[in-house]
């Protein structure tokens, strides 16, 4: 492998906005369950273990659907966007 050139990885849109619908979901049901739905799906997604997630609502079944890493780039979308949108937001204040 080289390691001077960057490799791309891309994801189809379609996709991601399916992640993001089971995301939202598995997340309702482990808050419904008094569970911090943070850390359980950080529990998740660093060891592949799906009992971190909750049964409830077939949360769990939901979650084995998608690849984690699809989780993991749907969630660095999500954070990266918000912080360019707060970058924009202050940039046109300051005008």
């Amino acid at each position: 492998m080289d390691n001077q050139n960057t490799m791309f990885f891309k994801v189809e849109k379609e996709q991601v906005n399916g992640t993001k619908i089971l995301l939202s979901a598995v997340y309702d049901a482990l808050k419904e369950k008094g569970y911090n739905p943070i850390s359980q799906l950080v529990g998740y997604i660093l060891s592949g273990d799906p009992t971190y997630i909750t049964s409830h609502n077939n949360a769990r079944s939901l979650i084995t659907r998608v690849e984690r890493d699809e989780i993991v780039e749907e969630l660095f979308q999500y954070y990266l966007e918000g912080i360019d949108q707060e970058k924009q937001a202050i940039q046109n204040k300051d005008r």
